[in-house]
């Protein structure tokens, strides 16, 4: 008899849990691991060609390692996974299947047909990439209920013992240091060197296929991302050493000088599995001990893996399919033509859009403050913009994108996952960035032919829904100042909304 491990893409794990079980109960020698190229999921949508040489360069190399461990690897490129099943069932009719349950919604699906699609035995093993697999602060809470991240972050940080000290208390003598997280970048701050990782002969291939498949976006030149687990480790350690004793001070500053700044850009490892979440913020606390890095710094990194991370990933589960059609807002706008060229005469959005389409990424506040920002004022469909980030990025997935597009940057969820809509003027951008300066737009003025578009959209967006916002606590500074426009300056932003909005 012969055991088949069906790995998915996005679970390249160094040490597979399925791998593990299998050798747990079977022979080597009666093992062989599955890996499919799917094309149907590959064109699901237009996605950025980094994206796709990274994903399937991964694969390739994932199998070349296990190939290297002594493993048999069968690795097709299929229409769609059902036609790799049948034709692993065909070749060894008596195999069992061996798989972990997928991250995403519609791969867990997928799963539970499995069985239907072919005469083999199908086991799925309960997901082991997450750490809530180990520790859930939420497992016990109704899901209709809602919560907040910090006592989640808390419980994460205490069950795993980070930035803990003997007594239980935390590192520093307080949970979270976001607050000295908020600075500018200086222009004459110098920008730290990058890593790069030259594109080996199987990346080579992979970008030539990508090149030519004509439903992508973006050039599949410049790729440099890790794509083995070695690489993904040197991405790491490059962060530690280089990037995040200042990561802290501007993690939530944007600049037209680069489009990572300070950032760790390690989540397209995480989230393909090439990284693990405590191998990440063991280094980053490590460092700390070490005295490498800042507290506030350090804190700051170890929130987002296992704070703001695991708590999306647990909201998405307990919220999905829902999330998918929650629409709170009733935003319905399609979505702007110019957000697959970056063509707005916006300098801020177009700078960060193009960059979408250059290298895959932009950090998480251009996502909230700027596109998502952008979206909600606009009230642009939040399953358009959902698609646009899962195409765009290449670390976007469905458990990343649903919770954090829909549920924090659109608000679209009603406030279930985050207590406020975050939105933002012209004047939160000018102060966190150094975009305005390069924009023919004034981020100044509230209306009139100089206006930039957030000034005018943000003071909108408050009059339109002024009741709604006068309920949540959270909004009430915002709203409050709605009391400072007469009503010929408010007759003037809406009028001016309007037609911008009609010519969007």
């Amino acid at each position: 008899m012969i055991l088949t491990v069906a790995i998915l893409a996005d679970q390249l794990l160094a040490d597979h849990p399925a791998i593990a079980y299998a050798q747990s109960i079977m022979p080597a020698d009666q093992i062989r691991i599955m890996l499919v190229e799917s094309q149907a999921r590959i064109t699901l949508r237009q996605y950025q060609r980094h994206k796709l040489i990274l994903v399937i360069s991964a694969m390739r190399h994932y199998a070349a390692m296990l190939q290297q461990r002594g493993f048999a690897v069968d690795y097709y490129q299929t229409p769609r996974w059902r036609t790799a099943l049948q034709q692993q069932a065909d070749r060894y009719p008596d195999t069992q299947i061996i798989t972990m349950a997928g991250s995403e919604y519609a791969a867990r699906q997928a799963q539970q047909q499995w069985q239907d699609w072919v005469s083999s035995p199908v086991t799925v093993l309960a997901n082991q990439q997450f750490l809530v697999s180990q520790h859930n602060p939420l497992a016990h809470t109704a899901t209709s209920k809602r919560t907040v991240m910090e006592p989640f972050y808390r419980a994460m940080r205490q069950h795993f013992g980070v930035l803990i000290e003997a007594d239980g208390t935390p590192t520093g003598g307080q949970w979270n240091f976001d607050s000295a997280n908020r600075k500018k970048l200086p222009a004459t701050r110098p920008l730290p060197n990058y890593p790069h990782f030259p594109p080996d002969t199987i990346t080579q291939q992979v970008s030539r296929e990508v090149a030519d498949m004509p439903h992508a976006r973006g050039d599949s030149a410049d790729f440099d991302l890790a794509v083995d687990h070695a690489g993904a480790q040197a991405a790491l350690d490059d962060f530690i050493q280089h990037r995040l004793p200042w990561f802290g001070d501007y993690e939530d500053a944007m600049s037209q000088r680069h489009h990572q700044l300070f950032h760790a850009v390690l989540s397209p490892y995480l989230n393909l599995g090439l990284l693990t979440p405590l191998q990440c913020v063991r280094a980053a606390e490590q460092a700390y001990r070490q005295g490498l890095a800042p507290l506030n710094a350090v804190e700051g990194f170890v929130r987002q893996i296992i704070g703001w991370r695991e708590y999306m990933y647990v909201q998405y589960w307990r919220h999905m399919p829902a999330l998918q059609t929650q629409n709170h807002w009733q935003a319905t706008r399609e979505l702007p033509s110019w957000f697959w060229q970056g063509q707005s005469g916006m300098h801020c959005l177009d700078t960060t859009i193009a960059r979408v389409w250059r290298y895959g990424y932009t950090h998480h506040i251009e996502r909230l403050m700027l596109i998502s920002n952008f979206c909600m004022l606009t009230g642009i469909d939040p399953v358009a913009v959902n698609h646009w980030f899962l195409a765009g990025y290449i670390d976007a997935y469905d458990w990343v994108m649903w919770p954090n597009v829909s549920g924090m940057g659109l608000n679209a969820d009603g406030g279930i996952i985050a207590t406020k809509p975050y939105i933002a003027s012209a004047t939160y951008i000018n102060k966190m960035s150094d975009y305005c300066g390069g924009c023919r737009y004034n981020p100044t003025v509230r209306h009139g032919a100089d206006a930039c578009p957030f000034n005018f959209l943000y003071w909108n967006f408050l009059l339109t829904h002024e009741q709604t916002l006068r309920a949540n606590p959270r909004m009430g500074p915002a709203v409050l100042g709605l009391r400072y426009l007469a009503d010929d300056e408010r007759d003037s932003i809406r009028q001016q909304a309007t037609i911008w909005l009609t010519q969007m």
